[in-house]
């Protein structure tokens, strides 16, 4: 899974569709904490990370929200700059 961002100890990640499924969402790793996020709404949709980490990961999807859609619909994956 390609790394996309890192910050505060929590990495991004996507996968490449056609392996992913709808709706579009990224993954994010805190230690053995996992949360995945949907593109549109910010909301984690599974996982257990903990609320400090899941807040940081909504403020970083407002901010990079159309290029995590574009990279979700063209399956080319940049890095994007991290939180700060």
């Amino acid at each position: 899974m390609p790394e996309i961002s890192r910050f505060y100890g929590i990495v991004i990640k996507m996968f490449f569709k056609p392996k992913e499924h709808e709706p579009s969402h990224i993954h994010a790793l805190y230690g053995e904490y996992i949360g995945v996020f949907d593109l549109k709404t910010h909301e984690m949709t599974d996982g257990d990370l903990p609320l400090k980490a899941q807040n940081l990961v909504k403020e970083w999807l407002c901010i990079n929200e159309s290029e995590l859609q574009k990279m979700w619909d063209t399956q080319k994956i940049v890095k994007l700059p991290p939180l700060e």
